[in-house]
């Protein structure tokens, strides 16, 4: 797949070959996706004949290679993603009006695919300067945290926080004191999934390589109590406050900022060192995607997951509702039947789900998904899983559970990007690349966030917020060359290099914990 130029302009009425105005990328797929709005009238010569655009086809839209009856599978990737609902003629435009998904029979097809990873040249040389902890991990940052158990400390904690945004001139070896509030804590069942899941993400939090030290704030009455929490996840030592026996908000954050400056002489003693490639666990997230995130974007990404887990990196994957569709790609790279086990189960508990409130895993394309090109989840999620490389699966993890394993992990999270990244980080990863094809300001501290741009006029509009622009590759240059510029910046920024997002200072409003079921 090579093309010079994209033309933004129509392509008018006349001839043109079909490579040089849209993408074809398998032999099987009976849909292109046009690199240019697509006028009427508009021949186009293929290798089987000629077509006429009868219909304006947008940017990043499909249209159909040859005729299509109605219930015919329609491919992209060379997979199905939806099926015809009328009968389309070739040159028409093939979206969400005449393309939808049905019953879709899924081959397994257990490990068949797994590969060894390719060796690396001198694998273990490459280096990034991180931040050693005691555990063995490595921090890519340094931040002390300020932690509330349940919603009713949240103002308490942001206004402890607030006491030290200026704390880096006195202190600068640290990243800044962060709050980490949230809308829980409170209004659930004890001893259920919820207060389970805010506990275990709150904890991968306090114990997360990148931060040095915490504080946990609660008011007093909540369902979430800090000594159960503290006890059930093994937080013992760290400083804790209860508004209710302090005397009141005030006095709260009078003690919070003492304690907070009790822990920043030691945090300041932390230095960055050399530590192995294989200290990096990657969290892969895509967001506002488009027509060319499965063609730019991702596939880079995924080069660069191959390059991360062959130095002996990890990298997590996420957004369960986001490969469905697609998780026979990723069962055929499970490592065992055991593996493959788990994410098939995830699949079906998002089926039973979704179902149980009333809703489809294909209402996920959002409206920017559809402007943008994409049109059923199937052909959302084939796309998106190009991120996670062809490096073997490992394993499947619960959400905010720790990632044990290298290489390639699945964590079962919603495809929201700021609940899905919370439990990525909480599972233990130190880094996060987000792709993004509509365009996004996403952050997550204390994990710093490299965006990717699926297309140049997106990484232009949007050059303050983007850190790199893998639109290239659909002007001349290799994908493997903008994979490979994406793992130095991992390195880079792991080590220290500011990302775009943490220039502008965002991160701590994204921490959003999975709140699953009812609120009492």
């Amino acid at each position: 797949m090579t093309h010079t130029s994209i033309n933004l302009q129509p392509a008018a009425s006349g001839s043109a070959h079909l490579d040089d105005i849209a993408v074809q990328l398998h032999p099987e797929d009976s849909v292109a996706i046009a690199l240019q709005p697509l006028a009427p009238g508009l021949r186009i010569q293929t290798s089987s004949g000629a077509m006429v655009i009868p219909r304006l086809i947008p940017e990043g839209h499909k249209f159909a290679l040859h005729d299509l009856g109605a219930g015919d599978p329609i491919r992209r990737y060379g997979q199905i993603i939806g099926f015809a609902t009328e009968r389309i003629s070739a040159g028409t435009h093939v979206h969400s009006h005449n393309c939808a998904v049905g019953s879709l029979v899924r081959d397994y097809a257990v490990s068949t695919d797994v590969r060894t990873p390719d060796p690396v040249a001198h694998q273990g040389a490459h280096t990034f300067s991180g931040y050693l902890r005691s555990d063995g991990r490595a921090g890519t940052r340094n931040y002390i945290a300020v932690i509330s158990s349940v919603n009713c400390s949240a103002s308490v904690s942001r206004y402890v926080a607030d006491r030290f945004r200026d704390a880096r001139a006195a202190f600068p070896h640290v990243d800044g004191v962060i709050a980490l509030t949230h809308k829980g804590g409170c209004g659930a069942h004890y001893g259920g999934v919820e207060v389970d899941l805010l506990q275990r993400t709150l904890a991968g939090f306090a114990r997360h390589p990148n931060i040095a030290a915490y504080v946990l704030i609660g008011l007093g009455c909540e369902v979430n109590q800090i000594p159960d929490l503290v006890e059930r996840q093994g937080l013992a030592g760290a400083p804790s406050l209860v508004i209710q026996d302090e005397g009141g908000l005030v006095e709260t954050v009078d003690a919070g900022v003492r304690a907070v400056e009790s822990l920043l002489p030691a945090a300041e003693e932390c230095r960055r060192r050399p530590v192995p490639a294989s200290a990096l666990t990657v969290a892969l997230q895509c967001g506002g995607s488009d027509a060319w995130s499965g063609i730019t974007a991702n596939p880079a990404l995924g080069f660069a997951v191959d390059r991360l887990i062959a130095e002996g990196g990890t990298a997590v994957l996420g957004e369960t509702p986001e490969i469905y569709g697609a998780e026979h790609l990723l069962t055929r790279r499970a490592v065992s039947e055991e593996v493959a086990g788990k994410l098939i189960d995830r699949i079906e508990w998002w089926e039973r789900y979704t179902a149980s409130n009333g809703a489809e895993i294909d209402n996920n394309p959002t409206p920017g998904n559809k402007l943008g090109g994409l049109t059923t989840i199937y052909e959302k999620s084939l796309g998106a899983v190009t991120k996670s490389g062809t490096s073997p699966l490992t394993d499947v993890v619960g959400y905010a559970e720790q990632v044990q394993t290298h290489g390639l992990v699945h964590m079962d999270t919603p495809g929201f990007d700021p609940v899905s990244v919370t439990g990525q980080v909480a599972g233990g990863c130190n880094l996060v690349v987000f792709t993004t094809g509509r365009g996004s300001v996403f952050g997550c501290r204390p994990a710093p966030t490299i965006k990717v741009a699926t297309n140049t006029a997106l990484y232009n509009r949007m050059r303050n917020d983007m850190d790199v622009d893998a639109g290239r590759i659909m002007t001349r240059t290799p994908l493997p060359i903008v994979g490979q510029e994406i793992f130095e910046m991992m390195l880079a920024v792991a080590s220290g290099q500011e990302t775009r997002s943490e220039r502008h200072g965002i991160g701590e409003e994204e921490f959003n914990p999975w709140i699953l079921g009812a609120t009492l």
